[in-house]
Order: C-alpha cells, then sequence, then structure tokens
C-alpha cells in the first residue's frame, strides 16, 4: 500500500470514530481538497449560510496538508501542528457536520462511513463540461474504484444547468435524480461582481499587473497528467516573439494551474500570478484570455471577451484526456496549434458573440444571481436556524 492510500485510511478511521454518533445538526462543512481559497461556489454556498445565520461554517481545505520547504524551525512544528491537527481535529469536525459541500474529489471519502443522517454536496470546482472528467476519464483501476466508492456517498452532484446534467450524471456515476442543475453559485458571484463595479478592475490593473494601459493578456494553461510535460509548459511559449509583436501594445500575465507543480520555470519578464489566490480578479482584468483546455473559458465567456486556444499538444492531450465534444467546433475562439497562427490569433482576436452565446447558453442556467440559494433551499431548507 503506498503512503497516499495509508493517509487516506488515517483520516477515515478517525474520522469513522465521531460519525457513529449523530452529528450537529447546524454544523455545515466546506470541503475544498485542493483550492484552498474558498472564491468559489464552495465559499459563495458559505456566503449564503452566513448571510441567513444560525449556522456553525466549517472549512476544511487540502492545502493543510499540502507540501512546503518550511524556512525555519519554526515553520517545521507549525507545519507539523496543521498536517496533525488535519488528521485530527478536522476529521472529527467533518464527522459532526450534518451538511458537507465539496467542490472537488476527496480520495478519503471512499473510506468513511457518514451518519446516515448526514447529507453530502458535491459542487464541483468547474462549470459546464469541456474535456472529460470524473468517472468518463481513462483512470487506473484501484483510482475508479475509490472514486466510485467515494460519489456513491454523495447525496447531490451540482451542475450549472441542465445542457450538462447527464454528462454530470455519468461523470460521477449518479443517478439523474441526484444531479441539481441549479447554476454556479461561483459564476454569479463573480458576474456580481463584475456587473456591480464592486471590483475596480482599472486599479487592479494599474496598481497589481502594472499593465502601463496596456491591453492586458492572461495566459492561464492546464496541467497535463505527466509532471514532465508540466515543467515544460512554458518551454512552447516564445516570450520574444510574443514581446517582439505584441509588447508595445499588450502585457502578459501568467496563471499556472493550483494542481501543477512546482518546478516549471516563468521567463524574466512575465508577470507570474499563479499565488493569486482569486482567479476571479484576473478574469475581470484580462482584456484577452488565453488557455488550452481549461474550464476557466467559461468564466471569460460569461463576459464576452475574446478568448484564444493555444493548443501546441492537442494530438497527444486528446490521447490522454478525451473532451466531450469537437475541440474545434466547441471552444469560443480561435484554436492554434503552432505559435505562429497563435500570434495571428491575438493580433485579430475578438469576440464572436455568437459563437459565445451558444457556448454560455449550453453550460449555464439562468444567471439570475440565486443559484447558491436555490441549492441551499434544497439541500438544507429554506429557513435559517437562528
Amino acid at each position: 500500500m503506498d503512503m497516499k492510500n495509508i493517509f487516506y485510511r488515517i483520516f477515515a478511521a478517525r474520522f469513522n470514530l465521531r460519525a457513529k454518533r449523530p452529528p450537529v445538526n447546524n454544523r455545515v462543512a466546506l470541503l475544498s481538497p485542493h483550492m484552498a481559497g474558498f472564491t468559489d461556489s464552495l465559499g459563495e454556498i458559505g456566503l449564503e449560510l452566513e448571510r441567513r445565520g444560525g449556522y456553525e461554517i466549517v472549512k476544511i481545505s487540502g492545502e493543510d496538508i499540502k507540501p512546503k520547504k518550511p524556512k525555519n524551525v519554526g515553520e517545521v512544528f507549525e507545519t507539523a501542528r496543521r498536517i496533525f491537527n488535519f488528521f485530527t481535529k478536522n476529521a472529527k469536525l467533518l464527522a459532526s457536520s450534518k451538511y458537507v459541500f465539496l467542490n472537488d474529489n476527496f480520495m478519503p471519502l471512499a473510506d468513511m462511513c457518514f451518519h446516515n443522517s448526514a447529507v453530502l454536496t458535491q459542487l464541483w470546482h468547474a462549470e459546464g463540461a469541456f474535456k472529460k472528467f470524473g468517472l468518463d476519464q481513462k483512470l487506473p483501476p484501484d483510482i475508479r474504484a475509490r472514486v466510485l466508492k467515494g460519489n456513491a456517498r454523495l447525496d447531490y452532484v451540482v451542475c450549472s444547468s441542465d445542457g450538462v446534467a447527464d454528462i454530470y450524471a455519468g461523470a460521477f456515476g449518479a443517478p439523474r435524480e441526484k444531479v441539481l442543475p441549479y447554476g454556479s453559485p461561483r459564476a454569479d458571484r463573480y458576474l456580481r461582481s463584475y456587473r456591480g463595479g464592486a471590483f475596480d478592475v482599472q486599479a487592479f490593473k494599474r496598481d497589481t499587473l502594472k499593465s502601463g494601459g496596456k491591453l492586458v493578456v492572461l495566459y492561464a494553461p492546464t496541467f497535463r497528467d505527466n509532471d514532465a510535460d508540466n515543467k515544460k509548459i512554458l518551454d512552447h511559449f516564445d516570450l520574444e516573439a510574443f514581446e517582439e509583436r505584441f509588447g508595445h501594445t499588450h502585457k502578459l500575465v501568467l496563471r499556472l494551474h493550483p494542481q501543477m507543480h512546482s518546478g516549471v520555470r516563468v521567463p524574466p519578464g512575465v508577470t507570474d500570478m499563479t499565488a493569486h489566490k482569486n482567479v476571479n480578479d484576473l478574469i475581470q482584468a484580462a482584456d484577452i484570455l488565453v488557455t488550452d483546455y481549461s474550464s476557466i473559458c467559461a468564466d471569460f465567456a460569461l463576459l464576452n471577451k475574446p478568448c484564444v486556444f493555444y493548443a501546441y499538444d492537442l494530438a497527444a492531450y486528446s490521447r490522454e484526456r478525451e473532451f466531450y465534444f469537437d475541440y474545434r467546433q466547441y471552444v469560443p475562439g480561435a484554436a492554434a496549434e503552432t505559435f505562429p497562427e497563435f500570434l495571428d490569433a491575438i493580433g485579430r482576436a475578438q469576440s464572436d458573440t455568437e459563437t459565445v452565446q451558444k457556448f454560455v447558453e449550453r453550460n449555464f442556467g439562468v444567471l439570475d444571481g440565486k443559484s447558491a440559494e436555490r441549492i441551499v433551499d434544497k439541500v438544507i431548507g429554506n429557513t435559517s436556524t437562528s
């Protein structure tokens, strides 16, 4: 048995000790296995519960056990304390929560025995359907078995529209009636901020991105399953050629995927915003998005701003990670497989409103800002506990 499986079972064992007793009725756990910022749908559910009042909200993040290189002895002890709390205190809090919302697969779930009154809701961390995910991927047999067993614990799976509900049912191995096409709380929050002017885009461009009045090009590639490919991802981006052609008018900003391992060499001259916790800030500030296979394009499409897809390894990626639809026909923007093609696409980048609108209609339901309300009403009820 490898170390990961040992850690999964340690967490589950501590969880199962507490889960034998009934959970606390007003305790809600927000479980984020990979993303610690709680700026997505998970965080929006938390805000909705705070608005209603009367709930004890517990935030549990996989960030707590993410390896970090300590700078001194104090940080060594702090890391040890954080990891110990994750496997003890956090496991107990999760087991005693009546309602659990999560935004990704949590591998210990397969070994966890929830009390029969607990309610688990998978919000997922992306909207719509683009590249295949969950059980629709090519998974090793042991991982597939663990994911299947964990998903069987779910009471609800939330998706962003009726148009992708069947896909989510298949990806999670869930009966269609468990899938709630109630919309994306993250998208609602994001649009509310953008349309309401709550986020000062110009100040962020000026003070944080140092754009100098140039158009901001956000390059946000997704991760590859092979870590060696991740480390070479920027080798395919010719910064000198980009700067020669667009340096006087465009500012390049980089945002690597949070699951991408360390070791990616970022060239000098690139504004690296990977550590910026709220990706929504970057989406709002960017004038052009460059990505490859990331669902971040769905967020950008909501603003009807131009997307360019730089898919230098499309053939190889497609063999490993298939798409639900024909890639070139589906993406809401120009697709390029070579860097010269990419540069030309940037030069003529503009939003194809008709294509973008079709993409948005397929991937999003009613964008009325009330997705979190609908989800909480269904999962918990339409009254507060206060």
